[in-house]
């Protein structure tokens, strides 16, 4: 599974419909560890006043971080379920600044990931969130099939087009 490490492997968040359209780039992917990236938009701000983002776009973002840290840290992809997600919100994230999350995966057993993770605006050593998350390990993917949807664009997978940010849709 090495080949899958290094930076710059937006195609292990691409093929998710709700992390394309937020603008998810992956960072970094190391054995059992992911770096994630959002982009402020306007469009993911959840108080006006402040130009603060929504709450459940940083969910988000630790959320997938926390995923594509325990399929680096399997022998092979695997189907894989959220099963518990706690999010510790240190402070706001600062307005118009680039969130950064990075989840580690530091327990496997035979059914259940343990990870753990922070966000970030400026500066790793002040997040703004901290996360502990299970994931249950449900199953085996069919052979190349994770491998075959990250090969592909959205259309390919029966996906709609993301559509141009500021559209309704």
């Amino acid at each position: 599974m090495s080949p899958m490490f290094g930076t710059g492997r937006d195609e292990m968040v691409a093929h998710v419909p709700q992390a394309a359209w937020l603008g998810i780039k992956v960072v970094e992917i190391q054995q059992g560890r992911a770096t994630l990236s959002l982009p402020w938009r306007e469009e993911l701000v959840g108080d006006p006043i402040r130009g603060v983002v929504f709450g459940g776009v940083i969910t988000t973002l630790l959320d997938q971080a926390s995923g594509i840290a325990v399929q680096c840290a399997l022998a092979e992809f695997m189907r894989i379920a959220t099963l518990d997600l706690r999010i510790d919100y240190l402070r706001a994230a600062e307005p118009r600044h680039e969130l950064v999350a990075v989840a580690e995966c530091y327990k496997l057993t035979n059914n259940v990931a343990f990870v753990r993770g922070s966000a970030w605006d400026r500066d790793a050593s002040d997040p703004f969130a901290s996360m502990l998350a299970t994931f249950m390990l449900v199953g085996p993917l069919q052979p190349g099939a994770w491998q075959e949807a990250m090969s592909k664009g959205r259309e390919d997978l029966g996906l709609p087009a993301r559509p141009p940010m500021g559209s309704a849709k």
